[in-house]
């Protein structure tokens, strides 16, 4: 079994050391924090690993896991391979969803082969994710030799692997940024919005609740055009104009997204049209 070193001890770090460490697919040999209380609390979610808080502590892995934050990757890559952790046959690999393999040419430099692997989850809820990630995407891109060693785990850890170019890896992560954090996002919107009409806040979640729950069931059942619903989806422009108005009345940023949203919920209501006029 290949030994991994965890070099931050944060949500992602956390998962996948828990997962590798169960499906034995990885032997955890250190994991590292500058926080003593974060690696603690990380080696007990876990379950194995030598907590280490002073990279100078750090011995040599197999494979090496960075999930540090973005702007830190090739920092913190560097430093390691200043500290001679890593050699020809390492592999090396960050979990950003934004940055590439590139990031960590200290790595490759000294003939270490890397990549970078991406899960399509939201890390919310930890040990929810732990106990369901049966079915999980996680992007890979990198050097072959270190894909030829990630995807296996991954599918051991019943994960599913989609490899992506490099050049594409920013378009593709708005994707996720679109789907998970903006999201979150426009429903916060929704529930002032409700509220700034008078609607008590208790309430305003029980009537955004269903109509997001729905409309997201409807999407991944029928597809985005025939889940649209709503006024711009019947014709009624009137009411969108008025609308957007009173809207940007109340709360600019609010008026300037509902505004924003109008050009592509258009585009998506003519091909319904289309569709319906077809049939």
């Amino acid at each position: 079994m290949l030994s991994l070193n965890i070099i931050g001890a944060g949500k992602v770090g956390r998962v996948f050391g828990r997962l590798f460490a169960q499906h034995q697919v990885f032997q955890i040999h250190q994991i590292f924090s500058r926080s003593a209380l974060s690696v603690e609390q990380a080696m007990a979610f876990i379950g194995a690993g030598v907590p280490v808080t002073d990279l100078a502590e750090l011995t040599a892995a197999d494979v090496t896991m960075l999930t540090v934050p973005d702007d830190q990757i090739a920092l913190v890559c560097q430093k390691l391979a200043t500290l001679g952790l890593f050699k020809s046959g390492s592999i090396v690999f960050h979990c950003s969803g934004a940055k590439t393999s590139a990031e960590l040419i200290a790595a490759s430099t000294v003939g270490a082969a890397v990549a970078s692997l991406h899960p399509v989850c939201s890390f919310a809820d930890l040990a929810q994710l732990a106990t369901h990630f049966e079915g999980s995407i996680c992007s890979l891109e990198g050097d072959e030799t270190a894909l030829q060693v990630l995807a296996p785990v991954l599918y051991e850890i019943q994960a599913k692997v989609v490899q992506i170019n490099a050049e594409n890896k920013l378009l593709y992560h708005a994707g996720s940024v679109f789907a998970s954090n903006y999201l979150v996002s426009l429903m916060e919107v929704a529930l002032q919005t409700f509220q700034a009409a008078g609607i008590p806040a208790d309430v305003a979640k029980a009537m955004a609740e269903p109509l997001a729950r729905q409309s997201l069931d409807n999407v991944f059942k029928l597809g985005t055009v025939e889940a649209l619903t709503g006024p711009i989806a019947r014709g009624d422009m009137a009411t969108v104009k008025k609308q957007a108005e009173i809207v940007r009345e109340w709360d600019s940023v609010a008026g300037n997204l509902y505004a924003a949203f109008t050009t592509p919920t258009l585009r998506l209501a003519a091909q319904k049209h289309k569709t319906y006029s077809e049939k």
